[in-house]
């Protein structure tokens, strides 16, 4: 991992675990889950909230005020808005995307749950995902969360990856493995 990824990891995992701390000690864990998942929708749907997290263009000030609108706004706990806040006079929102991804992780093990992502051909149906989830379930002997992505390059099949186990279903891995198999023969 290079310097400048570790530094903003490690920063992001000491935010993320003050957060998830003090919203277990006040027993907000459900209301810190809500506010990582509007944050990390809200992230993935506004170029300008992405603009003032990530841009060193923005002064302190503007982050802060900014970073206070739009809590209000989406009517984020006190204990996120006030960390947006702490963030932003520190200038550390450009690892808001990390920490969100550590507190969901530091939420799922307090759950006995794990995060499954899932790369599907085609969108999975009601029924397929819980068939999924229940298969890994059986597998990791926890619950499991579905993350599901669509990529319409796999052609068919599934890419799980749970934990650090990856499971490569699709047809375009069968693919190539037979394409590698014949190089070798021919």
């Amino acid at each position: 991992m290079s310097e400048p990824a570790s530094i903003s990891t490690g920063i992001a995992a000491r935010y993320a675990a003050a957060v998830f701390e003090l919203a277990k000690e006040e027993n907000a864990l459900p209301a810190l889950e809500a506010d990582i998942d509007a944050l990390e929708t809200a992230l993935k749907d506004s170029a300008d909230l992405r603009d003032l997290a990530f841009s060193p263009l923005y002064s302190r000030e503007d982050q802060s005020k900014a970073i206070a609108a739009i809590s209000a706004k989406m009517g984020l706990s006190a204990l996120t808005a006030n960390t947006l806040a702490l963030m932003a006079s520190k200038r550390r929102l450009f690892v808001l995307t990390q920490m969100i991804a550590n507190i969901r992780d530091r939420i799922a093990d307090e759950k006995g749950e794990m995060t499954a992502e899932v790369t599907a051909a085609a969108p999975l149906t009601p029924e397929q995902a819980s068939k999924l989830a229940a298969t890994l379930k059986a597998r990791a002997g926890k619950d499991v969360k579905l993350k599901t992505t669509v990529d319409e390059s796999l052609i068919g099949g599934l890419v799980v990856k749970l934990g650090s186990t990856m499971i490569d279903t699709s047809i375009k891995a069968k693919l190539a493995a037979l394409q590698n198999a014949m190089k070798e023969v021919g």
